[in-house]
Parts: C-alpha cells; structure tokens; sequence
C-alpha cells in the first residue's frame, strides 16, 4: 500500500478521535451540573469604570483622594489652578461695571433729550400764538386798509409779519422733531448698554462655571482604582485624573453556545460561583444578551468549545446586595455563572443563594 494514504486516513482516525473527545468533553461538562434545565459559562467579575478628566487645559492644583478610597457623588476628587481664570472673572466684572455706568449716562442723556423736547414744544405753542396774533393784525390791517384808514406800509408790515411768524413755527417744529430724533438716539444708546451689562453677566457666569468645573467632582458613588496624574501635571482637555469603580454595578459577562443563547431570556435568572469564594453563590439576572455571534476568547476551557461561535452574555448581580457588601466586591475574579434555561425548574441544592454575612 501506498504511504500517503495510510498518512491520510492516520490523520483522519486523528481528527475523529479529537472531534468524539471535544464532543464527549462539551457533553459531560453539560451533564456534570444540575441537569438539562440549566446552563453554564465561564466569566469574569467587572464593574462600571467612570473616568474623571479635566474639561480644560491646565495644571493639576491638588488631588484629595488615594487609590482604593471610597467616594460618594459629588464628593470633590481634585483641583485644577484656576489663577487665569479668576483674572478673567476680574476683567469680566470689571467690564460690567462700565457698562452698567454706561446704562446710567444713557438714561440720562434721554431725560436732558426729552427736556429738549419739552421745551421744544413750547417753542411751538409760543410761534404758533405769535402766528395767531399777526394773522389777527393782518385781517384788521387789510380792513382799515381797504377803507382808507390804514396805509400801505402799515399792511406790508403786518404780512411780513405774519410769514415771519409762519417761519418760526416751521423752525420751533423742526426743533421738536430733532429732540425726537436724540431721544430715540438715547434710548437706543440705552438699549445697547443694556445689552452689554447682560453680555458681560453672561461672561462672568460662564467664567464662574469654569471655575467650578475646574473642581473635579466625583460623577457617582465609587471606589478610586487608579491616580492617573499627579499634581503639578499640566493635561490638555479632557485629561484623565483618576479611575473610579462604580462597584455597584456589576455584572458578569460570560459566552453561551447558539444552542442554548436562544433560549436566555432578559431577566433570566443567574447564579454565580467564584472560583476564590466556591462556598458562596450569588443572585444575578441576565441584563444584556448579544444580537450577533462571535468566537469565544481564549479563557474558556476546553478547545471545542473555541471553535465554536458563541454569543455573549452579561449578569447583572443585585444592586441593593452589593450596597450591602459594598467593601468587599472585587473586580477581575473568574467565576461560573449558571443560568436557568426553565424558569418553573428548581434551584439544585448546591447552588442555593449563599451571600457573605447570610
């Protein structure tokens, strides 16, 4: 017989051989748990991660924390220098205030306008009595006149007087309707003051928001993981300062096979073994199941289940349980994390709920 065909069926025997280990590994791991209604999967214990970063360029003042120190919301972390800005808040106040005299010289140049026009129109009722008047002398001129008891003269007179009169009022008008005009100046010199004051109010308010931006706050209840500057550190914008942990959210994400991952349900429910604490087994519940499959990391245990397409799946654990274990959550342990795929099948013995301090 030839060589290479006994090479090939050799290699096939081999890849027989391996495919009925790999099949024979995947069922007895499957069987050895509390039975058909139930599914595992091998994960990690992660939490939340919260980065606090600075909104500016500029350099670190002081940070109030250590690594592994736990904070509440709203707790300040640390400081950036804010001497720049508070120059700029000063400049900007100061600017204020001359625009808020400017609004007091621009009320007052519209009450000297409206005076103006006051005694403009007064002209007006003056040269409009002393029209009235020579129209008045110029019928009685032109009556003693025509009679014969009045000269010519005495006529001509009275007619220049009377378009004199005319042109005074056309004047005293004329006046009343420039003091308008510089009143309406006025209030718009006003109304341009008042628009500064509001600009600059707004450039102080945006300067004091900086500066209290300039405060890093700690954005959620946490644990500080990691200080990533130090103080005297100069960050551009959104430089990193520290690393929180929420460990009140926390999950475990695992992978399923496409066999069962159709059947996980969100809410389905999830108990979780770690592999430091065996003894205990924590309550979770399915939060987020992936829409599309992919290969499983190199974590998992046995090499079939790596060629497989598997889809991931996250647990949620308790949040009012973990408020109550708060000191003693830890990230990055390796767990199983059995998953129900019956809702009516009972909970085996061994993995009754059993939480420290229960």
């Amino acid at each position: 017989m030839n060589p290479k065909p006994k090479k090939i069926l050799v290699r096939a025997l081999i890849a027989v051989v391996v495919a009925v280990a790999g099949w024979y590994g995947w069922t007895s791991l499957q069987t050895s748990g509390p039975g058909e209604a139930f599914v595992r999967g091998n994960g990690r214990i992660e939490a939340t991660e919260v980065d606090v970063a600075t909104k500016f360029a500029g350099r670190v003042d002081t940070i109030l924390v250590s690594e592994g120190d736990f904070v509440t919301a709203g707790q300040p972390l640390a400081t950036m220098q804010i001497q720049t800005l508070e120059a700029q808040r000063d400049e900007a106040r100061a600017h204020h205030q001359q625009a808020v005299t400017a609004v007091s010289t621009a009320k007052a140049q519209v009450a000297v306008r409206e005076s103006d026009l006051a005694a403009s129109l007064a002209v007006v009722v003056q040269r409009e009595s002393e029209l009235d008047a020579a129209q008045r002398r110029l019928k009685r001129s032109e009556t003693l006149s025509s009679d014969g008891a009045s000269s010519l003269q005495e006529l001509d007179d009275d007619r220049a007087r009377v378009r004199s009169a005319q042109a005074a009022v056309s004047a005293a008008k004329a006046q009343t309707v420039a003091a308008q005009a510089a009143i309406d100046a006025a209030r718009a010199q006003v109304a341009g003051a008042l628009s500064a004051v509001a600009a600059n109010e707004a450039t102080i308010a945006r300067i004091e928001a900086d500066i209290a931006d300039s405060q890093l706050k700690a954005p959620r209840d946490g644990r500080v993981q990691y200080r990533i500057a130090q103080p005297g550190e100069v960050l551009g914008g959104g430089g990193k300062v520290l690393n929180l942990v929420d460990l009140s959210d926390v999950f475990m994400t695992f992978f399923l096979p496409e066999t069962v991952a159709g059947r996980v349900a969100l809410g389905t429910e999830v108990r979780v073994v770690l592999d430091a604490a065996p003894d205990f087994v924590i309550p979770a519940k399915v939060s987020f199941v992936a829409a599309t499959a992919q290969f499983t990391p190199k974590t998992v245990e046995t090499a079939s289940e790596r060629q497989k397409l598997m889809f991931r799946v996250k647990a949620q654990i308790d949040r009012e349980l973990l408020q109550k274990h708060l000191k003693q959550v830890k990230t990055g342990l390796p767990g199983v994390a059995w998953v129900k795929l019956q809702a009516d099948a009972p909970w085996p013995d061994e993995l009754a709920l059993k939480v420290s301090g229960q």
